[in-house]
């Protein structure tokens, strides 16, 4: 299939460059420019809601727009140039604009990427090619990882920050390797692939009638709050266990979790037989779990072992969601605005959490904030069980509702 080592490359280097910013940016706040957690919790809550909430306009857009591989050439850019402003000077003034700027990239990579992926491979392909894509983008953030543990240790944390507009210009070459008459634009929105050019999406708001869309975006608003900050306070933790190994034991803990992800990865190529709702049960299954290993055991070489549940959670989950998602809107013509509401509600989820965990850790210490989190991600799961409805990609719908 053309350009699908393009788009191999394009997943490795977009994860190395994400790889140089989250838990890094904890860990460097913390130990480097000596921030509290509390502060730190609070700044990534105000700056993640801010945020998030044009997600639902950059998947509107990312929908409509050609110009998918600006998209990525232009993030890639500015996340590079955030990641250099926050090690340089990390005052709060630049610290809140950067993470502003890197939660509205959040909103626009994988999306894209899905979206170009969409467009490349049709409705077919897509489950296989998304857990190729879910591979490189895990072999990539276990390189970025080794890298930044390396130059962390040998050359100060700010020198992960600085690697940055290398993988910048990288991922431009990647990008740009596919043309832009390889991408169908009308299969990269979710419509069908029988439909001919008179197709009009749905009306926006017919999304919120469909009962899987809306239990997703619930599960994964839970699921979020529960798992985002348990790598950040476990980097944390480890971190003042470990002085002067700082990244190397965030790298750590990083690559124990992206070595699992890449079996998730491909277990998700072979959904269709095994049943998406099954997966999504076993990533909700692995939150709470983590959460109470990590509320009840303070060895760091336990903490780093028990990150392999980050990895067949979120790991597992991260791939899914495109994949399940698809199959519940295919055909609408909204797949991208779909996924940038359900961005939105769980980035509200995992985004508010920081501010809750740093305050609890600052009060009560790591056990109890585990231990929140998990009874959290147990709720998420019971809901799974009990009400998500297996999920497999749906036929073509004969009669739409289009926009007036």
């Amino acid at each position: 299939m053309p350009y699908r080592l393009s788009l191999d490359w394009v997943n490795f280097l977009l994860a190395d460059l994400r790889g140089g910013l989250g838990p890094y940016v904890n860990v460097f706040l913390l130990t480097d420019a000596g921030w509290d957690q509390g502060t730190i919790g609070a700044l990534l809550t105000a700056s993640g809601l801010i945020g998030i909430a044009f997600h639902p306009p950059l998947g509107a857009f990312i929908d409509a727009t050609r110009a998918k591989r600006a998209l990525i050439v232009g993030g890639a850019w500015a996340l590079a140039l955030m990641g250099v402003a926050i090690a340089t000077f990390p005052t709060l003034a630049v610290v809140f604009v950067a993470d502003i700027s890197m939660a509205l990239l959040g909103g626009v990579f994988g999306p894209t990427v899905v979206a170009i992926t969409l467009g490349i491979f049709g409705a077919r392909e897509i489950a296989a090619q998304l857990g190729r894509n879910a591979a490189f983008d895990r072999f990539g953030n276990l390189f970025i990882a080794a890298t930044a543990g390396i130059v962390g240790t040998y050359f100060g944390q700010r020198g992960v920050f600085y690697m940055l507009p290398l993988f910048a210009m990288l991922t431009t070459i990647a990008v740009l390797s596919i043309p832009s008459h390889g991408i169908d634009h009308a299969l990269a929105r979710g419509l069908d692939e029988t439909d001919d050019g008179r197709a009009r999406p749905y009306a926006w708001r017919h999304l919120f009638t469909e009962r899987p869309f809306v239990l997703l975006a619930l599960g994964t608003a839970l699921f979020h709050f529960a798992n985002a900050p348990m790598l950040a306070l476990a980097s944390q933790k480890l971190a003042l266990e470990a002085k002067g190994f700082e990244s190397a034991v965030t790298s750590a803990a990083i690559v124990v979790a992206q070595l699992t992800t890449i079996p998730m990865a491909y277990l998700v190529m072979r959904s269709n037989p095994v049943g998406r709702k099954v997966l999504l049960l076993l990533a909700f299954a692995a939150v709470p779990l983590r959460g109470i290993l990590f509320a009840f055991v303070a060895d760091p070489y336990w903490v780093i072992g028990f990150q392999i549940l980050d990895g067949i959670g979120s790991g597992l989950f991260d791939v899914l969601l495109p994949l399940v998602l698809y199959g519940a809107v295919r055909g609408s013509g909204r797949y991208n605005m779909a996924r940038g509401l359900i961005g939105t509600i769980q980035g509200i989820g995992g985004a508010s959490s920081y501010a809750l965990a740093g305050s609890i850790v600052v009060w009560a210490g790591y056990s109890v904030a585990f231990a929140v989190l998990s009874g959290i991600a147990s709720a998420a799961f019971l809901l799974m069980l009990v009400a998500m409805p297996e999920i497999v990609p749906r036929a073509p719908v004969g009669e739409r509702m289009t926009d007036p």
